[in-house]
């Protein structure tokens, strides 16, 4: 039974990394006020990214940089549809979705059904991981569980006590009256946009070096769509973001769990989709006052404009 609870802990928590990673990229760029729908694109391009490179290489952490710099050169696209040229944020969203989704594709042909030979191995921090249960569950895991939670506590750290978070925030909710205060609106958009790009190919690099150790089209499976979710779910705040993630890295476990019930698995691999649209209608009937949405999330803005 320990064993259970002990594999059931640590594979909600693998199954909530990319989620968090994501969820906290899109956190980013829209307390700016830019609304990213490209997540799911950015994040196969820094899959297959990580993926070609650590096979090439051997080096899974040259791979990890490598998806980072992929991520935040492809997010340069939507930062200037939507910054610079004032484009509708949303077809700007999709369209980078579309293309991460097709480049990504073609990048990985040629690699699909080849495993990595290169395992990044768990990190186990010593003493912690001896506690019964939660020690092997939690503090036994792959450096991106950590990394996850780490830049989770930092970007929540970073929008509610800096200076410069606070700017980011305030170019969000009131652009015109951030720019009076000498405010680069533009630069600190564009690089909320880049910074958050990094993050979502952070989430797929874990997908196909750490979580899966292969590459397989289309193995982002939707989680991009999830985070944009959960970034509402969690009233666009990084520290209830960790929580809102690993929730649903239990409901990713959870269909698993249920399949030896006899459950079609049809309906079970649809689970954390369901979750997503019921989540959304919930906070849907809420006070719109009440979700911390940024005030300007989704509205072009045009320097100079009074």
């Amino acid at each position: 039974m320990e064993d259970i609870i002990i594999s059931t802990i640590q594979r909600t928590m693998v199954a909530g990394t990319p989620l968090l990673l994501a969820t906290t990229g899109e956190i980013l760029c829209e307390r700016s006020g830019i609304l990213n729908l490209g997540v799911e694109g950015v994040m196969a391009v820094g899959a297959v990214v990580a993926f070609i490179v650590t096979m090439t290489t051997g080096q899974p952490w040259l791979g990890v940089l490598a998806a980072i710099g992929a991520g935040m050169a492809i997010s340069v696209i939507h930062a200037f549809a939507s910054i610079s040229l004032q484009a509708n944020q949303v077809v700007s969203g999709l369209a980078l979705t579309m293309l991460g989704l097709g480049l990504s594709g073609m990048m990985g042909k040629p690699y699909v059904g080849r495993p990595l030979s290169i395992k990044m191995e768990n990190i186990a921090i010593p003493y912690l991981s001896d506690i019964p249960y939660i020690g092997q569950a939690l503090f036994n895991q792959s450096p991106f569980f950590y990394m996850a939670v780490a830049l989770a506590l930092v970007a929540w750290f970073f929008l509610e006590r800096t200076r410069l978070g606070i700017q980011v925030r305030s170019t969000g909710e009131n652009p015109k009256a951030t720019e009076t205060q000498g405010v680069n609106v533009y630069l600190l958009r564009y690089w909320s946009v880049i910074i958050g790009g990094s993050f979502s190919a952070l989430a797929g690099a874990h997908l196909s070096i750490s979580y899966s150790k292969s590459w397989v089209e289309g193995m982002t499976a939707g989680r991009g769509w999830i985070a944009i979710a959960l970034t509402i779910f969690a009233l666009w705040n990084p520290g209830r973001a960790i929580w809102a993630s690993f929730v649903f890295g239990g409901i990713f476990v959870v269909q698993y769990l249920m399949q030896p019930l006899g459950i079609s698995p049809n309906f079970l691999s649809m689970l954390p989709y369901i979750s997503t649209l019921l989540i959304l209608l919930i906070i849907s009937l809420r006070d719109p006052k009440k979700l911390n949405a940024p005030a300007m999330l989704g509205a072009p803005y045009k320097r100079g404009e009074r």
